[in-house]
């Protein structure tokens, strides 16, 4: 993983929604190439969202066997934000695992972690990431684009055939191309 910055200081809030309290900004967040010694950490991080649906269940051990693909986000030593490069060919990967603590959403590290991402995807040479999203307009607004499914067999062969929800899928593809 090439050398990842440093997100500072999330804007300040200013409580605009009705009723709720002004949040004291939040310390500063380094981002950083997963290590296993990570791993219970993603597991507690990506829970909630795996139980949502909005994630798909990793296994210790596919966590474990994968942990060169994670980044994360860490402040005051605890993990915040995680997400993962998942390379399919010379030419396509997949940003997967992308998740926020809730008291840390809004403070720019899925964009940022996201933009570490796609930096390394070009730097190994791909031409397109993409992403299998229930959240498309997150990717959206960041330059990725509508896609079919079928654009993707590799991903469809690795992943999507051995996927538990592979009858009932309701996730959206996206596209960066690069």
């Amino acid at each position: 993983m090439s050398a990842l910055p440093i997100i500072g200081e999330p804007e300040r809030r200013s409580g605009t929604l009705r009723g709720t309290a002004p949040r004291a900004p939040l310390p500063a967040a380094l981002l950083r190439g997963a290590v296993l010694a990570d791993v219970p950490a993603l597991e507690r991080l990506m829970g909630p969202y795996v139980e949502t649906g909005d994630l798909l269940p990793r296994s210790n051990y596919d966590l474990c066997r994968h942990i060169k693909e994670w980044v994360v986000a860490e402040a005051a030593g605890e993990i915040v934000a995680c997400g993962s490069l998942k390379i399919y060919s010379q030419e396509l990967a997949e940003l997967a695992g992308l998740a926020v603590l809730p008291d840390w959403q809004g403070a720019g590290l899925g964009r940022a972690l996201l933009e570490a991402l796609v930096r390394e995807a070009r730097s190994h040479g791909l031409t397109e990431v993409l992403a299998l999203t229930r959240k498309p307009a997150f990717f959206l607004k960041l330059g990725f684009a509508p896609a079919e499914r079928e654009h993707f067999p590799l991903k469809v062969w690795a992943d999507c055939a051995k996927c538990p929800r592979q009858n009932w899928c309701d996730e959206v593809a996206v596209v960066l191309r690069l």
